[in-house]
C-alpha cells in the first residue's frame, strides 16, 4: 500500500479489506516455508488459496504486459511445471472428488513378472470412475510440437507419445480400452491449441492444451470438458 503507484481509492480499499486482519502477524515471505504445509480435512478449503499465494509470492502469476497475458518470467525452471501438475491434480480433487484423482504408479505388464532395472512408472494425474481410467500427463514449456531437423513438417513429441502409450498399455491389464491417455500441453503464449485424439490398439489416446491465458471460469471450462470424458 505505500507504493506511489497505488491510487488513494484503491489504498483506502485495501485498508477496508485488511481491518479484519490487524490482530495477525505478518510473516516474512523468505521463512515462509511451503513444504511443510499440512492438509487435513478440517483446513483443507484452504489448500488452493495457499497454492495461489504460492504462485503470487514467487512471482509465477500471469503478467499482461502490452496488452497480452502470458505467465511472468522466474529463475527456477522447475517450479512451473510442477505448479501446474500439482494445479490440474487439485482442481479434480476438489471439485471432481469422486473422479480420485492422483498419481499413481504403474506396473510393468510383464509376461514373466520379471522387472528387475525396468524404470518407475509415475502418472502426474489419474482419475477413476466407472470402470474407466484416464491418464493425463501434465507437460508445461514452450512448444507443443516437435520439428525434424530438414523437414517442414512438423509432429508431436515422439517421447511424451512413447511414455503416454506405454502407461495406457499397461495399465489395461484386461486389454478392454478401458483406460485412456491424454498429453495436457500448458498453452500460455502463442503456440497453436491442440486437439487430436487416436485410438491406437484399442485405447483412445489424446493430446490437448490447456490455455492458461484467459480468465479462470474458462479454464475451469476446459479442465470440465476433460473430466465429461470419464463422468459425462
Amino acid at each position: 500500500m505505500r507504493s506511489k503507484e497505488v491510487t488513494l481509492k484503491n489504498r483506502a480499499a485495501l485498508k477496508r479489506v485488511m481491518q479484519p486482519f490487524s490482530d495477525i502477524d505478518m510473516l516474512k515471505i523468505a521463512e515462509i516455508q511451503w513444504e511443510r504445509l499440512r492438509y487435513h480435512r478440517n483446513n483443507q478449503t484452504y489448500r488452493m488459496l495457499m497454492n495461489m499465494c504460492h504462485l503470487l509470492l514467487n512471482n509465477l502469476l500471469m503478467s499482461d504486459d502490452k496488452g497480452e497475458i502470458r505467465f511472468a518470467e522466474f529463475i527456477d525452471t522447475q517450479a512451473m511445471p510442477r505448479l501446474y501438475e500439482k494445479f490440474i491434480m487439485e482442481y479434480y480433487k476438489r471439485h471432481f472428488p469422486e473422479l480420485h484423482a492422483h498419481a499413481s504408479q504403474i506396473s510393468w505388464n510383464t509376461d514373466d513378472g520379471y522387472i528387475d532395472f525396468l524404470p518407475t512408472m509415475q502418472t502426474d494425474v489419474s482419475l477413476y470412475y466407472g470402470g474407466k481410467c484416464l491418464i493425463i500427463d501434465a507437460k508445461y514449456y514452450g512448444n507443443t510440437m516437435q520439428q525434424a531437423r530438414g523437414f517442414d513438417a512438423r509432429t508431436h513429441h515422439s517421447n511424451n507419445l512413447y511414455q503416454i502409450f506405454s502407461y495406457v498399455k499397461n495399465k489395461d491389464i484386461s486389454h478392454n480400452g478401458s483406460v485412456m491417455g491424454m498429453i495436457l500441453y500448458a498453452k500460455v503464449d502463442k503456440e497453436t491449441v491442440q486437439r487430436h485424439e487416436y485410438n491406437i490398439d484399442g485405447n483412445r489416446i489424446m493430446i490437448r492444451t490447456l490455455d492458461l491465458s484467459g480468465e479462470f471460469f474458462a479454464i475451469q471450462r476446459q479442465l470440465n470438458e476433460i473430466a465429461a470424458l470419464l463422468k459425462p
